[in-house]
C-alpha cells in the first residue's frame, strides 16, 4: 500500500475538481432553496443547508478513507458488500420507517438512512467482480443470466418497499452489459419496449367502440396492432430476405412480438394493481400522460417547478432572488425539485452550466474506464457513469414535466445524506481504483 501522499498525487484531478464544484454548487442551491432571514448563516445546523454541510464533511472524510484502501480490497470484498446491502434491504422491509407510502428508510435519531442508495454501490461492485473474474473465459448466456440475477435480487427487494424511482435506476446496468458485449441488440429491443410501454400508458384509459356491443380497450387494440405489424413483417421477410437468413429473421421477429405483447399486458396489470403501484404513483402517471388534470394536487409540484424554471429566463433572477423559491411555492424544492432553484436563480445559462459539468463528469469517468487495464475497474466505472446518468435524466425530467414524479435525487445537489454518501463513495472508489491503473495488469 502506497503512502497517503502518493495516493493523493495519483488521483484523477479532473474528476475530483468537477466533483468538488458540483457539491459546492449543490450546497449553495440548498441554501437558496431554504433561505430564511431568521437563519441567514449557511452553517446553521437547524436548517437543511447546515445539515448538508455536515454531510459534506462526513462524505469527504469518508472519501479520503476510501483512498487509503488498496484497490484489491474492493474487488475481493465485493460479495460481502453485496450481502450487507441485501441484508439491509430485507431489514428495512421489517423495521424500516414508512415515508410517503414506501418503507425505504431507517430512522436513526434525527437522521434517516436509505439502504437502496447503497444497494447501487454493492450491486456495481459485485457485477464488476463477477464479470472480471479471471476464470471467466467467455461472457455467454449463462454469465448473462447470472449477472441479471445479481442485479435482479436487490431490485425485487426495492420493488417490495416500493421504491419505483430507485428501481428504474437499476435499468442503468443494461448500458454496462451492452458495453461488455453481453446483450448485443437486446438494448435496441429494450428501447423498442420502452416505446411500447410509453404508448401503452398513453392510451391505457382509452376505449374504442366501433359497434354498440363491442368495446375494445387500449391493451387489446395495441395487442392487435402489434400482431398486425408482426404479420406484415413476416410477409416482408418471406418475400425479401434470402432463404439462408430467414430462420434468424423469423426468430428475431418472434422474440420482438412476444416480448412486446408480454410488456403490454404486464404494464396494464401493474397499472391496475394497487399492490404494486401505489395510488399516488398512479395519479402522477395519469397527470404526466394527460389522463387527468390536477394542478392543485398531483400535478402541483411539476406545475410549480416548470413555472419556477421558466421564470428564470436566460440569465436568471440572481442568487437568493428567486420569488417562487424564496416563498416555498415548489414542494420538495431542496430534494426532488432542486433543479427548479437552479433554473429560477441562474436561468438558462446556469442550468446549462450544471448540465455541462455533469456531462464533463460522465465523459471523464468513461475516459477513465476506457483507459483501464483492469476489467473490474472498467466495469465498475461504467456502472457508476450509468447510475449517475440515469439519476440526472429522471430528476431533471421530473422537474420539467417529462418524467413522472418518483423521488429521484439529483446527484450532489439534492439534500440528503444517504444519496450524497452513496455518490461520494462511487466517485472515490473510482479515484482509488484508477490511481493503480499503471500498476495493474489484470
Amino acid at each position: 500500500m502506497r503512502n497517503k501522499g502518493e495516493i493523493l498525487g495519483a488521483v484523477d484531478r479532473p474528476v475530483l475538481f468537477i466533483y468538488l464544484i458540483l457539491i459546492l454548487m449543490g450546497w449553495v442551491n440548498i441554501y437558496a432553496a431554504n433561505y430564511s432571514l431568521d437563519h441567514p448563516n449557511i452553517f446553521d445546523t437547524s436548517k437543511e443547508y447546515g445539515m448538508q454541510f455536515i454531510w459534506i464533511c462526513i462524505g469527504l472524510s469518508f472519501g479520503v478513507c476510501l483512498l487509503l484502501f488498496n484497490g484489491e480490497f474492493f474487488r475481493r470484498n465485493a460479495v460481502i458488500f453485496y450481502g450487507v446491502v441485501l441484508l439491509l434491504l430485507i431489514c428495512v422491509l421489517i423495521f424500516g420507517r414508512e415515508v410517503n407510502g414506501a418503507k425505504s428508510w431507517f430512522g436513526v435519531g434525527g437522521f434517516g438512512i436509505q439502504p437502496s442508495e447503497f444497494a447501487k454501490i454493492g450491486t456495481a461492485l459485485v457485477v464488476a467482480s463477477y464479470l472480471s473474474d479471471a476464470s471467466m473465459k467467455t461472457k455467454g448466456t449463462m454469465e448473462l443470466i447470472m449477472t441479471l440475477i445479481l442485479i435482479g435480487i436487490p431490485s425485487v427487494f426495492i420493488l417490495m418497499q416500493p421504491d419505483p424511482g430507485t428501481l428504474l435506476v437499476f435499468l442503468a446496468f443494461g448500458l454496462v452489459l451492452y458495453r461488455e458485449g453481453m446483450i448485443g441488440n437486446i438494448i435496441f429491443l429494450g428501447i423498442g419496449l420502452l416505446f411500447v410501454a410509453v404508448t401503452t400508458l398513453f392510451f391505457i384509459k382509452s376505449e374504442w367502440n366501433p359497434y354498440d356491443d363491442l368495446i375494445i380497450k387500449a391493451e387489446s387494440f395495441i395487442t392487435l396492432a402489434i400482431m398486425g405489424v408482426g404479420v406484415l413483417s413476416f410477409i416482408v421477410i418471406k418475400r425479401l430476405v434470402k432463404p439462408r437468413f430467414r430462420r434468424n429473421s423469423f426468430k428475431s421477429l418472434l422474440i420482438v412480438v412476444l416480448t412486446s405483447l408480454i410488456s403490454v399486458w404486464a404494464i396494464s396489470y401493474v397499472y391496475e394493481s394497487d399492490a404494486i403501484l401505489k395510488p399516488h404513483h398512479k395519479t402522477r402517471i395519469d397527470v404526466l400522460f394527460g389522463h387527468m388534470e390536477d394542478p392543485s394536487g398531483a400535478g402541483y409540484n411539476v406545475t410549480q417547478s416548470k413555472t419556477a424554471i421558466g421564470s428564470g429566463g436566460f440569465m436568471g433572477k440572481g442568487f437568493l432572488q428567486g420569488v417562487l423559491t424564496k416563498y416555498k411555492y415548489v414542494p420538495m424544492q431542496s430534494t426532488d425539485f432542486i433543479f427548479c432553484t437552479v433554473g429560477e436563480e441562474w436561468g438558462f445559462l446556469g442550468s446549462s452550466l450544471v448540465l455541462l459539468l455533469f456531462l464533463a463528469l460522465l465523459l471523464r469517468i468513461i475516459h477513465i474506464a476506457e483507459n483501464q487495464r483492469s476489467v473490474f475497474t472498467r466495469i465498475f466505472s461504467y456502472s457508476v457513469a450509468s447510475i449517475i446518468f440515469m439519476h440526472i435524466l429522471i430528476n431533471i425530467g421530473m422537474a420539467i414535466g417529462l418524467a413522472p414524479v418518483i423521488g429521484i435525487p439529483l446527484p450532489f445537489f439534492s439534500y440528503g445524506g444517504s444519496s450524497f454518501l452513496s455518490f461520494t463513495a462511487m466517485i472515490f472508489i473510482i479515484l482509488r481504483l484508477d490511481s493503480e491503473r499503471l500498476a495493474t495488469f489484470r
